[in-house]
Formats: C-alpha cells, structure tokens, sequence
C-alpha cells in the first residue's frame, strides 16, 4: 500500500504538476518506512514556538516568524546532509515583495534538521522528487514558519500572492493550526489560472508541488477566538537540481 502511495503521489505531480497527500495517509507511509520515524514530534512541532521575526517584510507586517536551513544530497538513498548556514536568496522575479537581497534567519536547530521526524520528511522528499525528476545532485532548503493572526490585522502565508519558488519542487506540509480560519492553498498554471484548492488543516496535512509547472498561494488566516493567541505552522521543503560539475 504505501508503495502505491507513494506511486500515487508521484503520478500527480507528474500529470498536474501538484497533488495533496492527506495527513493520515502521510502518516500511515512514514511510519512504514521506520516505525519511530515521528517519534521526536513534540519536539519537533514545539521548535516552532520560539522563532524570532521575519524582520525582512517589505509590506511592513509583522506577522511571520521564520527559520531556515540548507542541505544538499546525491541520489543515493540516506545522502541528505546538512550544510554550512548561509542567507537565503530569491531573486526579484520569485519575489516581488521581498526577493532581491539576501536575508539572514536563524538557523533550525540541529537537533531539529537531524532528528527522526525531519530526517523521514527529507527521506520522503528524496524518494518522490527523484521519481519525479532523477538528479545526480540536489540543493535543499527548508523552512520553518509561523503566520500569526492579529485582531487587527490577518496573516499572510504568502505576502507575494500567487507565485513560483525558483526551484525544482516544493514541499509544504502542515505541523499546527491554532484558533485561525482560512488558510486555502490554491494551486494555479503558469498564466495564473486556477486549478485546484484545498485547505491543510491537520499535522502532516502535505502540499506537493512541480515548480516549473505550477504556481501556488495561501489565503489570509484571520483569528476565530479574539482572546486567544492565533498562528499556522508549517515546514516548507524545496529542492533544486545542482548542475552537474
């Protein structure tokens, strides 16, 4: 069964360019691969609580917290390996908002990017994108996010609006959603027309997107519960074809 999953999956990406992988389903694959493969998420879901600001936010906003890593791998199974920190950069046709300047975020823990729960999501990652795609060699990035929603003000998951990553694939997966509504993800073609939209709403809920072929957003999260605190935390996971030396 998870072998047809993951067959699946892949075969969506291919012939729409995107598909949704519910999280039970996610789950149910993971924890066939390695039975303790989510066996640090408290951990992992609880490393999100305490990211600092995206300082970086040309809109002025300041509801969006953020972390960051870069990994790489071959296509060998068990390759990923984190490396060096270093500034994420996206160029001004990726984002409008906030591209064309390379912007330094704390970096995910280690214990993080290295633990079960991360290493089974990366492992994932690896096997679908190189179905998909085989590369000699892969440039990984990921990123940690928190859009947090105001009384006064909703949060934006993608301040850019509709838009392309720059990479090969993308990988969004949901980790929690506190006292929001809304949040749609909407997947559209490369002339901005929408194909789809569904909306992740429990952990491992997972977006799962052909860069090249697909554009993706994110409605606004408003808060439900004015008293409480409201956010939507997601890991985001994309992974680009290093050119061959």
């Amino acid at each position: 069964m998870n072998t047809t999953l993951l067959d699946t999956w892949a075969g969506k990406v291919q012939t729409a360019g995107f598909c949704f992988a519910p999280g039970e389903d996610m789950r149910q694959w993971l924890l066939a691969q390695d039975a303790g493969a989510l066996g640090d998420w408290p951990a992992f879901a609880a490393s999100w609580d305490d990211m600092p600001l995206d300082r970086y936010m040309a809109d002025g906003g300041r509801y969006r917290r953020r972390r960051y890593a870069t990994l790489s791998a071959t296509a060998a199974p068990g390759s990923i390996r984190l490396e060096p920190h270093q500034p994420h950069y996206q160029s001004l046709e990726y984002n409008a908002l906030n591209g064309g300047v390379a912007r330094e975020f704390e970096p995910i823990r280690d214990e993080i990017v290295c633990g079960r729960t991360m290493t089974s999501i990366l492992n994932f990652c690896h096997r679908i994108f190189g179905k998909a795609q085989p590369a000699p060699a892969w440039h990984i990035e990921l990123h940690q996010f928190r859009i947090e929603a105001g009384n006064d003000q909703a949060g934006k998951p993608t301040p850019e609006g509709v838009h392309r990553d720059g990479v090969d694939f993308v990988l969004v997966m949901m980790v929690q959603r506190v006292n929001i509504a809304s949040g749609t993800t909407t997947m559209h073609d490369l002339e901005q027309r929408t194909l789809d939209s569904f909306t992740l709403t429990v952990p491992l809920d997972t977006a799962i997107v052909n860069d090249h072929r697909c554009m993706h957003g994110v409605t606004p999260v408003e808060r439900i519960d004015p008293d409480k605190p409201a956010y939507r935390d997601v890991l985001v996971a994309t992974f680009r074809r290093k050119p061959q030396e």
